[in-house]
């Protein structure tokens, strides 16, 4: 296998530059080397469209979306409608002349992260506009503790939901937010069971149903899924992934 941490195709140096925008230092500190970096799942998939964004195939789920895409960008910034503070980075973001798809990509973090609950007193601003009830139903429930999931991170969608609106509304754009997965069979040689990826997909299930009619669309797969769906030059990229990654 080559040294490279990117695969035959992917602008490496484009990636870098977007890693290096977003200030985690995925690369420096050699996290994005790591055999488990999901970051690198995510840029290696997603980066090899941003110079050729109509080939990404469409995401299951969304088959009424205004294909094919118009711009692909890796680790972006969806601003809140403020200054200062924390503003959500999403793994990756789509654009066709009609939609806003951001993309919240995981690999072992939904069996390995133990979920947390942050959200501010900021998150209660009457920005949102309107229908976003939904999402702020979960952003109550999560805080109270009338809605705890195990393996899903429900806060950071809230978030990411928080800073699609936002940065659509900006641009005259529907949002979508995008939840991808991969299903790792095992971490760090101890296989992970079929029942906690059966708890995963249900947990994002039950998401799904409790932030539905909001404006900011929500939908789910998983990687196998949506790489399935590769076809022409893009399917020898998708088999690339599978070989490295086993998503």
């Amino acid at each position: 296998m080559s040294n490279s941490p990117f695969l035959p195709g992917v602008p490496a140096e484009l990636v870098l530059a977007a890693l290096a925008a977003a200030g985690g230092k995925e690369v420096e500190s050699g996290k994005f080397a790591s055999p488990e970096s999901s970051a690198a799942l995510a840029c290696n998939a997603f980066g090899w469209f941003i110079e050729r964004p109509k080939d990404i195939p469409p995401l299951p789920g969304l088959a009424d979306v205004d294909w094919p895409a118009i711009g692909v960008a890796v680790e972006r910034c969806l601003r809140f409608p403020w200054r200062g503070g924390r503003h959500p980075w999403l793994d990756a973001v789509i654009e066709t002349p009609r939609n806003l798809i951001g993309i919240e990509s995981k690999r072992f973090e939904p069996f390995r992260d133990k979920k947390s609950v942050t959200l501010s007193n900021a998150y209660d601003r009457p920005v949102w506009g309107k229908n976003m009830g939904p999402f702020e139903q979960v952003r109550d429930d999560l805080r109270s503790g009338a809605l705890r999931y195990r393996h899903l991170d429900a806060a950071q969608l809230v978030k990411h939901g928080f800073g699609l609106i936002t940065q659509g509304r900006a641009c005259g754009k529907a949002p979508v937010l995008y939840y991808l997965y991969a299903e790792p069979s095992q971490r760090a040689r101890r296989s992970i069971p079929p029942s906690a990826h059966h708890l995963h997909r249900a947990e994002a299930a039950d998401f799904a149903a409790r932030v539905a009619g909001s404006a900011v669309r929500f939908a789910t797969a998983n990687y196998r899924e949506w790489l399935s769906c590769f076809s022409g030059a893009a399917r020898a990229h998708a088999d690339a992934l599978t070989a490295r990654f086993a998503p």
